[in-house]
């Protein structure tokens, strides 16, 4: 039977069909709904793991004790995982383990723009590359196939378009692939120098026998459509170049990104006048072309940046200009990012940029604490940083800098990375305050759970991190709970603890506004006792606006959860049941 799916749906049908056992991930867009469609298959062991490091080290755990495993991540969680994927080239694998990474190019929902293809070349560890949903499917069964056969781990590298689009796929049985017996092999296993260095030869004979299979697969296809211009393209790049070019140029379809063939390159570029390599980001197939002596034109016509587009690329390879969209005539309004109405993080950010405090922020949907109005976040590096840096900025400019300095991060971050940080700020005398947003959930990502929120990934009950506890127990004396939404005795909390000299954590806890449990009543309105001072403005709130001078709340878009109420200095607003 076929049925229309996500291309991150079908990696999870693929793995479904091909009998894994074991799946450990950490959320992370465009990467997320894999591990969200495994859990319908309730034979399948699947959680969520604090951070991707983890969630690896799980997925080695049980390829050695026999199962087919799988992890799943976006390219940033990689460099996460990049200490044991690397270690697990060494050891290879017992039961087959797939590493499925999702690229971002475009940066719809990342803090950058990497391609994931760096790491398969500098672990060597063989990468699949599916352009739809059906390869995503048949693309991740061959990985698991591939990963026994050779002995290797198997990245299967996706893209946002391919997770996030449709096509149809083709249902099959679930293979029944029995455990296998558990491989207590030290010499494999155990990778200190003297077993490592061994290790290292069968990596290099394994990599010889995969490039061999590069040239031969079916999975590097060749379309000769009797053309004299040739394209080199995988996954998402070449479904636009056969949406732009069709049948008027010949194709080399690369579905192994690594390692890629030398002579089924030569052949293909054989007689052709000229060849074009098209991939979004880096120029990976470009440079393994021009190294083996195949010239090609790439990125001195495609970009290096964000996403193509079939007309870019039908421009570039053929000269003709698009077709002219029509004009729109009518201004569109911008609609930038926004916290939603009722976020529990817009109480947070309104009080430090009153206090006009320098803070040091962290991944998630809080980052956006650092746009207008509220404009109260001054950096974001990666998940976890927000404490470390905070660290390294107060002992680089002293302790009355530290005065000023306040670090953010969200509850699932904190599980995730930001622990070793707070650690380090107590084992070496630091004196900064950790503002912990505990929303209670993932956010970000589209609520998933954590270790705080006291559910697994199935919806189970389990024992729930009390960050309170936590937080003392790594030597944090002053733990504050607070009410971001009581912005009075908010500030009162901050002022207090940054002038503290000592470490210090405010927990601000408030449920995110989706959450089907937080049911705001009503909605708010602005009354004839309003002043037009705009204090209501500074929060960001998309349900409050201004009008010919007047301010006006869309009950539409308020949810009724009174912050505007607090912030207004003369008792302008008022809530309606």
């Amino acid at each position: 039977m076929k049925k229309l799916m996500l291309g991150n749906e079908a990696v999870a049908r693929g793995a479904y069909e091909a009998g894994v056992s074991v799946v450990s991930s950490y959320p992370g867009t465009p990467s997320t709904e894999i591990t969200e469609n495994i859990v319908k298959y309730e034979d399948i062991y699947v959680e969520w793991a604090p951070n991707e490091k983890v969630a690896a080290e799980v997925a080695v755990g049980a390829s050695i004790a026999g199962a087919r495993s799988m992890s799943c991540m976006k390219h940033v969680g990689l460099n996460v995982m990049a200490d044991p994927v690397f270690t697990a080239s060494y050891t290879g694998v017992n039961g087959g383990m797939v590493l499925c990474v999702a690229d971002d190019q475009g940066m719809h929902s990342s803090q950058n723009e990497q391609d994931s293809r760096h790491y398969a070349k500098a672990a060597k560890i063989m990468m699949l590359e599916p352009c739809d949903s059906a390869e995503c499917k048949d693309f991740t069964k061959r990985a698991f196939e591939l990963s026994e056969k050779y002995d290797t781990p198997v990245f299967l590298r996706l893209s946002t378009r391919v997770s996030h689009s449709q096509s149809l796929v083709e249902e099959e049985p679930k293979e029944d692939i029995p455990l296998k017996e558990f491989d207590d092999n030290p010499a494999k296993y155990v990778m200190m120098p003297g077993n490592a260095i061994k290790r290292h030869v069968v990596v290099e004979e394994r990599m010889k026998a995969l490039s061999e299979f590069a040239e031969e697969s079916d999975l590097n296809a060749v379309e000769d459509n009797g053309a004299k211009i040739g394209v080199i393209a995988g996954g998402i790049a070449y479904i636009y170049a056969k949406e732009a070019l069709g049948d008027k140029v010949n194709y080399l379809k690369i579905g192994i990104t690594y390692p890629l063939p030398e002579k089924k390159i030569k052949d293909f570029a054989a007689g052709l006048d000229k060849v074009f390599v098209i991939e979004e980001l880096d120029p990976i197939i470009e440079e393994h072309c021009k190294a083996i002596g195949v010239d090609v034109v790439g990125k001195e016509v495609f970009s290096l940046l964000g996403e193509y587009t079939p007309s870019m690329i039908k421009k570039a390879v053929t000269g003709e200009e698009p077709a002219e969209f029509n004009e729109v005539l009518e201004e569109i309004p911008v609609r930038p990012p926004v916290m939603c109405a009722g976020c529990p993080h817009r109480g947070v950010f309104y009080v430090l940029k009153k206090l006009n405090l320098y803070v040091s922020g962290d991944i998630g949907c809080y980052t956006l604490g650092a746009t207008p109005p509220l404009r109260a976040m001054n950096t974001t590096i990666c998940m976890g940083a927000s404490i470390s840096a905070a660290h390294g900025m107060a002992k680089a400019r002293g302790a009355e800098f530290n005065k000023k300095l306040v670090s953010v991060i969200g509850d699932s971050t904190f599980m995730h990375s930001g622990i070793t940080g707070l650690v380090d700020v107590v084992y070496n005398k630091g004196t900064g305050t950790v503002i912990i947003l505990d929303n209670s959930i993932t956010g970000m990502t589209g609520h998933q759970d954590n270790p705080t929120t006291g559910y697994t990934i199935r919806g189970e009950e389990t024992a729930q991190v009390n960050l309170i506890t936590l937080c003392k127990s790594i030597g944090i004396e002053n733990v504050v709970v607070a009410d971001p939404f009581d912005v009075k005795n908010f500030e009162k909390v901050v002022r207090e603890e940054i002038n503290r000299n000592a470490p210090s954590v405010i927990i601000a806890q408030r449920p995110c506004a989706l959450l089907k449990r937080v049911k705001y009543s009503g909605s708010c309105k602005i009354t004839d006792k309003c002043r037009k001072c705009q204090m209501c403005m500074k929060l960001g709130c998309p349900a409050i606006s201004v009008h010919d001078g007047y301010l006006e709340i869309d009950p539409a878009q308020c949810n009724g959860c009174g912050l505007c109420v607090n912030v207004c200095p003369f008792g302008a607003i008022e809530k309606e049941d």
